[in-house]
């Protein structure tokens, strides 16, 4: 991991972002607009097409190199016994991601996406090649009874984020996705997303893993109880992220950051990864442009959440799995745009008229 960063430098590298390429974007739209469909048909591929072209800088689009980062981090909160799981199982499927063979790595291979595991935060070290090393601290407080980390260490956690969108960047990808591994994390969601959005916890907390009735009642309690403690400010989000948020969370706000900053599109996953949006978006609205929804989870925060930042996402299909793989599952669809957008014939080809605008 390189040198922390730090608030103020955060923040002012968050005021450099700069938009997309709206007139590049405009030449996307004009191609598809000649192609031998009705405008607009393809719908949201061509939505799709037209934002990536715009963050590219080229019509030349390109999803091909890719990449989906989950970061591994464990949360205190697991000692109210809100879940079903010990944090032990967190550093089990890291291993597992590290050594390709969990259901992330065997949903990539078939969308030809590597897979990179980060340990930003497990409460046990584990040692592989293929796992980065980039650990804040060994897991979070538990937030039922301290605040769950420092909001220099929540800060420090989403320059890992940033850091490694640039080093992929760098190394050739063109697309990122977020994914997350961390016994407790839907509760530490959960208690974020009940704060940024203002709703009662009871509204945005869900059964996660597979809590029973009374398992999502102590859930649900705890959170209120925490943000009861704590009192995280609403207007700001490292407050909140840390009093009530975990090390995953920050990571994935600071990939996503970290693609605004670089110039890469980053697709957000399940609810965990959307609620790290809403921080990111919180941080910096700019990174709106850069950033891409991919499903809804059944998570009741999910779409709460993404109808709330309007993520462009494709698939609804009821999964709450984690570690990316809605993410990476959306990756078909990309594909089918770029082959589309490469391959259509257009009216001249044809010898027909064009469509035109009805208004």
């Amino acid at each position: 991991m390189g040198e922390e960063l730090e608030e103020q430098e955060l923040m002012q590298r968050l005021k450099e972002i700069l938009p997309p390429d709206r007139e590049t974007g405009q030449r996307v739209k004009k191609r598809l607009d000649g192609m031998a469909k009705p405008l607009g048909s393809l719908g949201k591929l061509e939505t799709l097409l037209i934002r990536a072209g715009a963050i590219y800088r080229t019509e030349q689009i390109d999803f091909s190199r890719r990449c989906v980062v989950v970061f591994c981090g464990d949360n205190g909160v697991v000692e109210e016994s809100i879940s079903q799981s010990g944090q032990e199982v967190t550093a089990i499927v890291a291993q597992k991601i590290a050594q390709g063979c969990s259901t992330v790595n065997r949903i990539a291979r078939q969308m030809h996406c590597d897979v990179l595991p980060v340990d930003i935060g497990m409460s046990q070290t584990v040692f592989h090649p293929n796992l980065q090393q980039s650990c804040v601290r060994r897991g979070t407080a538990n937030f039922a009874r301290q605040p769950a980390m420092s909001r220099r260490e929540a800060v420090q956690a989403i320059g890992v984020g940033i850091e490694t969108a640039g080093r992929l960047k760098e190394a050739g990808y063109r697309l990122l996705a977020t994914g997350e591994m961390g016994i407790g994390n839907t509760t530490t969601s959960s208690a974020v997303a009940s704060v940024l959005l203002q709703k009662d916890p009871a509204q945005v907390t869900g059964r996660g893993a597979g809590l029973t009735g009374e398992g999502l009642r102590r859930k649900i309690e705890v959170i209120g109880r925490g943000i009861a403690l704590h009192h995280p400010d609403p207007s700001d989000p490292l407050d909140v992220l840390s009093k009530v948020g975990g090390l995953d969370i920050a990571g994935m706000a600071g990939l996503m950051l970290g693609g605004a900053c670089y110039g890469i599109p980053v697709i957000a996953d399940g609810v965990i990864s959307n609620v790290a949006a809403l921080v990111a978006l919180r941080l910096c609205p700019k990174a709106a442009d850069y950033l891409f929804g991919s499903h809804i989870s059944s998570e009741p925060a999910g779409r709460m959440i993404v109808e709330e930042l309007g993520l462009l996402y494709f698939l609804d299909c009821g999964m709450h799995l984690g570690e990316g793989t809605g993410a990476v599952t959306s990756l078909a669809l990309y594909d089918l745009a770029q082959k589309l957008y490469e391959t259509m014939s257009t009216f001249e080809d044809y010898q027909m008229q064009a469509y035109q605008p009805l208004i």
